[in-house]
């Protein structure tokens, strides 16, 4: 049976090149908690530099431990190479300037987790690098702002608080035609949604949600999804088409594919030169730990899953819930991209508008009793949120609205907890707030 074959249940248990640890048989993978590692000679040292073999040099730029995943979530994903770092925020950094330097731009989907919003368009505009943002609603939007300088577009699968699936397909055939990659955050639908397959280039996580699971660790991967030709338009993509001063003037779309017989030119610069100068290195304990939790992954995902779906329906027939925001209620055009790319299932997120406002909002958050009050998503836990006064604050209220956060708006990460525990504890959330509000009106 080829790896090609399995299924991502089986994947996550034995996918990439481990079986076991050869000097000691172990079939957990060890924590290999090392900062070097022993040459065998001088000549292997300088194959290893000048990249005429891949191994461990340094655990800054890899580890043994945080190989085994990285090839896993690659072969989970449908990819030829990953580089894993220290935060989802690192893995959303490192993507963009893996093809951007001052003065360049990229176009991004308007539907975007907060501090993503936030690291787009302040962080990378002090660093020279421009975010435009463009309507998911209209693929088409996406090449209107594109010009000469424009590096990659850029969305998530399943973006939070919206919820509305993003275009994969449709934006990655424009953006193939002007050689424009696509790079899309899975975060929200490991297991569910295949963007590679449906012509994505690169593929982001943060491991600190669901494939970590338990709110142990964090961290972030990069998938190169090695169907990209970066030669194809070398003006679009000078890092990859010009001499390269950290590896002698190579010109790495060229001598990485030649090297190392795959092109994995995206992944080999992420790793040889971003994770190697800046240094957002991955710990292995923490590659350990979301090895744990990819292995179970399938299994809690689905679980994730009904349970959102059931919480969804709850909601849809409580009084002073305004409106539901999850995949199964969606309409029209949003409905039809979460047939195509959501393959099994409508995800763990839900969403809901309670009448009254930020002070609804508010009191329900304080009225919860087993649901925790977190700014996270994807733990075994279920969470909830008051985005417009937490992860959405910074932004202005015209913005905020762009990217989906409303005065009244509750985001639910819905855990694998026992069903009618998880709906009991908001309806008696939501029927706290409700009489707040009236008492104050």
């Amino acid at each position: 049976m080829t790896t090609k074959s399995l299924h991502p249940e089986t994947i996550a248990l034995h996918g990439g090149t481990y079986r076991k640890d050869e000097s000691t048989n172990s079939v957990a993978v060890p924590i290999y908690q090392t900062t070097s590692y022993q040459f065998n000679s001088q000549e292997h040292a300088s194959n290893l530099f000048s990249l005429k073999e891949l191994g461990n040099i340094y655990t800054r730029i890899m580890n043994p431990t945080t190989s085994v995943l990285e090839e896993r979530i690659a072969q989970l994903e449908g990819g030829m190479a990953a580089v894993a770092v220290s935060s989802g925020q690192s893995a959303s950094a490192f993507a963009i300037q893996n093809l951007c330097s001052a003065g360049d731009n990229i176009i991004s989907s308007t539907d975007l987790y907060g501090g993503t919003w936030n690291q787009f368009a302040n962080t990378f505009k002090q660093l020279g690098i421009e975010v435009r943002f463009a309507d998911p609603k209209n693929p088409e939007s996406f090449i209107k702002l594109a010009d000469e300088k424009t590096r990659a577009f850029y969305a998530e699968t399943l973006p939070n608080p919206k919820l509305n699936v993003f275009p994969i397909e449709e934006v990655a055939i424009l953006g193939e035609k002007i050689g424009v990659p696509l790079i899309v955050d899975n975060t929200a639908a490991p297991i569910t949604c295949k963007p590679i397959k449906h012509g994505a280039a690169i593929v982001v996580h943060s491991l600190t949600k669901w494939i970590g699971g338990h709110g142990t660790s964090v961290g972030g991967i990069i998938v190169d999804g090695g169907n990209f030709d970066w030669t194809k338009f070398p003006d679009r993509h000078p890092l990859f088409n010009k001499p390269d001063p950290s590896y002698w003037g190579w010109v790495l779309g060229k001598v990485v594919p030649e090297v190392l017989g795959a092109n994995i030119t995206y992944a080999v610069r992420a790793r040889f030169v971003l994770l190697r100068d800046l240094g957002s290195a991955l710990s292995p304990t923490n590659a350990f730990n979301f090895i744990q939790g990819l292995e179970t992954l399938p299994i809690r995902y689905k679980k994730h899953q009904d349970n959102a779906e059931k919480v969804a329906d709850f909601l849809t027939g409580k009084k002073n819930v305004i409106r539901v925001i999850h995949p199964k209620y969606s309409l029209g055009l949003n409905k039809e991209r979460a047939k195509k790319y959501l393959e099994d299932g409508n995800g763990p997120l839900v969403g809901f508008e309670l009448d009254g406002g930020i002070e609804a909002g508010k009191t329900f958050i304080d009225s919860l009793e087993l649901i925790y009050h977190v700014a996270n998503i994807g733990d075994a836990r279920s969470l909830a949120i008051h985005p417009a006064s937490t992860t959405h604050s910074q932004l202005s209220t015209e913005d905020q609205l762009r990217a989906g956060v409303t005065p009244g708006y509750i985001r639910l990460s819905v855990g694998i907890e026992h069903i009618d525990d998880i709906i009991n504890d908001i309806d008696q959330a939501i029927n706290k707030a409700q009489d707040k509000v009236k008492n104050a009106a």
